[in-house]
């Protein structure tokens, strides 16, 4: 059987009132008397009519809908990010929809033109790094567009994340405290600016201002995955490191789970502390100690962000960057 499709004309003339008048009542207009909004009401019920999302779009030139770019759905890290996004966009009555772009930069710029195809209103965009020519494609589309946890150092798009290089100081602080001469920095790409720009100038300050001197051989760039922390251990064994900072949560589970599985004793022999203070971190044994990052607001203020550019609410002169405060958590991965 064909479905058929019930418009506002059919709910108008059941009901005997101006298709203005339903149009009134599905967009919670006040200007309706209780009674006959009453009587439409159970017309909408009666009939199961569903506004068509589309065709309003088109009318209003607004489709109400927002797309959320993540490198890795499966990476706790994003997710809880995309939770903050979703309830607030949930809040001022916004869809989403979410594609996966694996990383991979092609795919975020085919991601990109999918969703602008889809007319969306605005974009929130958690890739790790803005080529040139994703920033073409940005500033070509009109589109709003915020970055959530990710950063610009052109600060020429909207972005929202923490102090990256101060978090990292205190973190490798911490483990130069302990008496750590001989501390790896582990991350996913360097060339992403997070990693490369932010999280290695916080690392290199530390070992500078207290007078280590930095070996380009202690710094291991991997991808975020836990097994490629999991394989390291003989390579930070053979470099005779006392101590680890990791730039993501799962793979700082690797690393933690290889040194163990090599018998290393943690954290009498070997330190680590990590980056996202996402649940992983109280899932292992021992727990990890972690930069703390409010991820859930992250995404909350991003999505706010994004709805105040989509309505033209936007204060003149604004920051292009919000900076959220971070912390630092000690747990038993450290002395």
């Amino acid at each position: 059987m064909e479905k058929q499709t019930i418009t506002i004309y059919d709910v108008a003339r059941e009901a005997a009132v101006s298709m203005a008048t339903v149009s009134r009542v599905v967009n919670g207009n006040p200007n309706v008397k209780p009674a006959t909004r009453k009587k439409v009401l159970e017309v909408i019920d009666r009939l199961d009519y569903r506004p068509n999302a589309v065709a309003r779009g088109l009318a209003s030139k607004k489709t109400t809908t927002v797309g959320v770019i993540i490198p890795d759905v499966t990476n706790v890290y994003f997710s809880s990010l995309a939770r903050g996004i979703d309830d607030v966009a949930a809040m001022y009555k916004y869809n989403i929809i979410l594609a996966n772009s694996d990383g991979n930069e092609q795919k975020e710029i085919q991601m990109l033109n999918t969703l602008l195809a889809k007319q969306v209103d605005g974009i929130i965009f958690m890739g790790n790094n803005l080529t040139d020519e994703l920033r073409t494609q940005f500033a070509r589309s009109k589109t709003p567009i915020v970055l959530a946890g990710s950063v610009d150092p052109k600060e020429e798009v909207e972005s929202v994340h923490i102090d990256y290089v101060a978090a990292v100081e205190e973190a490798v602080n911490d483990l130069v405290n302990h008496g750590n001469k001989r501390i790896a920095f582990i991350s996913g790409p360097l060339d992403e600016p997070i990693n490369g720009e932010y999280r290695l100038k916080g690392y290199k300050n530390v070992l500078k201002s207290n007078g280590i001197e930095f070996d380009e051989e202690l710094v291991f760039e991997t991808d975020s995955s836990y097994r490629s922390g999991e394989v390291l251990w003989p390579a930070l064994s053979s470099a005779n490191v006392t101590a680890a900072f990791v730039g993501d949560d799962e793979l700082a589970c690797g690393v933690l789970n290889g040194a163990k599985d090599a018998g290393v004793k943690v954290p009498e022999e070997f330190e680590v502390v990590t980056s996202n203070n996402s649940k992983l971190t109280e899932i292992v044994r021992p727990q990890l100690s972690s930069i703390t990052q409010p991820l859930y607001d992250i995404g909350a203020v991003s999505m706010r962000l994004l709805t105040k550019m989509m309505n033209n609410e936007e204060e003149e002169g604004a920051q292009k960057t919000v900076e959220l405060p971070y912390g630092f958590i000690k747990r038993a991965s450290t002395k």
